[in-house]
């Protein structure tokens, strides 16, 4: 099947239901439907055919989803940019790719026309709104287009989406998404989310997971509500207004929420799946979020290459674990889901044992087919026969998968090799903190020494000693932080993920270590 068919079940399913709605209104399955036919019929007038990469430069937004949407059922493919990146970021993205084809937002035609000074090979720039910025607008572009058009014939292993890889550390590598891609990873969401009438909140942006979701429940005629951007409280009356059951935050927009102090203000109790997934969470945070939203939080292990519910930690999973005595499986992320296989992977390419750390490898027919013209690098991650996550983790005897860290974080201080994200946990579960990142800093002695960042709640108060005492009832001796810092803001990603690699960089500056 093509990923538009999955939209076309949506739509005959209820063709009057709300698919988008944004600030300035609505749009039904049906009325987005027949402009997506018109949106083919006027790339193939300009002879843009199946194949060709094209990019949507706006914020969350009906109009600039329907556009997704047109792309898809074009047979083109999109390649997702946030217009929170700096426009050298999109800039090579769009190159790289190949892209040929750009809708943007008028509010940002400055930066698109950067873009077209700075990528050659995009040939057609459309304007999603009627302000004059050089380019046809979206209105005048469909004049005289028919509400049909011609379906056009693909494979299944042709590619559909061209997302970036974490862009959190170097430069990001176009992952190449088949039909077939798609196809495994809505039968996982129908299997493991299922609602009858489903109210998906995009706040998050849709450039990346949040997006995916949108497209994962494609076929169940979800609803999606569309935020600009992440807002604490938009967030929580968007919740309360339109009666949402499925919603993505990354973790760190999560603590946001937990720290607001309106937040058991509001009406949760349309909630159904809370997915935190994206990064591991502190065990005490999802414990406060479960008091806060109820018992509707879940998560899973995927990422850009591999698609979402590799593994699943379903709400009812997360009830159990809490009523049971020991509810150290709440760190878990887990089990592997029904159309994946998870393995824990030595260097040598030896799989290990239950509780050994490796590598998470993973086989499923939601990997990727590759990056984008980069054959060395689909090799690398292909090795052995499994992909290669690029994580460190292991499983424990009941295959209850467990994220520890990424490889490329781990810090090795006096010879011992410790990941960042056991500590952050611990910080993360004092009452003062918002969120935290721990790195390793330069130092004679140990060679590189634990330095915990910590982003304070409003109002909160931090003392060093206090900080470290805290630390000490949690973690072995050489594993508590050395030092502590108090920064008001952590840099972050436009998806929201804390970029460690930025804050590591302010204390390697000039001591020549590979960041």
């Amino acid at each position: 099947m093509q990923l538009i068919d999955f939209f076309d079940k949506g739509a005959a399913r209820d063709p009057a239901r709300a698919f988008l709605v944004d600030d300035a209104g609505g749009r039904t399955y049906g009325q987005v439907q027949a402009l997506s036919h018109r949106i083919v019929n006027a790339l193939r007038r300009d002879g843009v055919a199946a194949g060709a990469k094209a990019a949507v430069y706006a914020p969350n937004a009906t109009r600039a989803f329907e556009c997704v949407i047109g792309i898809i059922r074009a047979c083109c493919v999109w390649v997702p940019v946030n217009v929170r990146n700096l426009v050298g970021d999109t800039a090579f993205v769009l190159d790289n790719t190949d892209t040929e084809l750009l809708f943007y937002s008028a509010e940002f035609a400055d930066q698109a026309h950067e873009l077209l000074r700075a990528c050659p090979r995009i040939r057609r720039a459309i304007c999603l709104d009627s302000a004059a910025t050089g380019h046809v607008g979206f209105d005048a572009w469909l004049a005289d287009t028919a509400e049909r058009s011609e379906e056009t014939p693909a494979s299944r292993d042709d590619p559909i989406t061209l997302f970036s890889s974490g862009g959190t550390t170097g430069r990001p590598k176009g992952v190449v998404m088949s039909h077939a891609c798609w196809e495994t990873m809505i039968a996982g969401t129908l299997a493991l989310q299922p609602h009858a009438h489903p109210v998906h909140l995009v706040a998050a942006p849709m450039t990346h997971a949040a997006g995916g979701g949108a497209l994962a429940l494609l076929p169940m005629a979800a609803t999606n509500v569309m935020l600009p951007a992440f807002d604490p409280v938009r967030v929580m009356e968007a919740i309360e207004r339109h009666r949402v059951t499925h919603l993505f935050l990354p973790p760190t927009a999560v603590y946001r929420l937990l720290a607001h102090p309106d937040v058991r203000n509001y009406d949760y109790s349309s909630l159904r799946y809370f997915n935190y997934a994206s990064a591991p969470m502190s065990p005490d945070k999802v414990r406060e979020a479960i008091g806060v939203f109820g018992p509707v939080m879940m998560t899973a292990f995927g990422q850009s290459e591999c698609g979402v519910n590799i593994s699943f930690f379903s709400p009812q999973d997360h009830v159990d674990v809490l009523a049971a005595p020991d509810s150290r499986r709440l760190a878990s992320c887990g089990r592997a889901s029904p159309f994946a296989r998870v393995a824990i992977m030595d260097e040598q390419g030896g799989l290990l044992a239950p509780g050994e750390h490796g590598e998470i490898v993973v086989r499923s027919n939601s990997v990727m087919r590759g990056y984008y013209k980069n054959p060395e690098e689909t090799a690398r991650a292909r090795e052995h026969g499994w992909h290669h996550t690029g994580d460190i983790g292991y499983l424990d005897p009941e295959g209850w998968l467990y994220l520890v860290d990424r490889k490329r974080d781990m810090i090795i201080s006096g010879g011992f090799n410790i990941f960042p994200s056991e500590i952050e946990k611990v910080v993360l579960a004092h009452p003062a903190v918002q969120d935290c990142s721990v790195v390793g800093v330069p130092d004679e002695l140990w060679g590189e020494a634990i330095k915990a960042v910590v982003q304070l709640k409003p109002g909160g108060v931090f003392d060093a000693a206090e900080m470290e005492a805290f630390c000490r009832r949690s973690l072995g001796g050489y594993k508590v932080p050395k030092s502590f810092e108090v920064w008001p803001e952590l840099p972050r990603s436009p998806v929201g993920k804390v970029l460690k690699r930025e804050v590591r960089a302010r204390f390697w500056q000039g001591q020549g270590r590979n960041i």
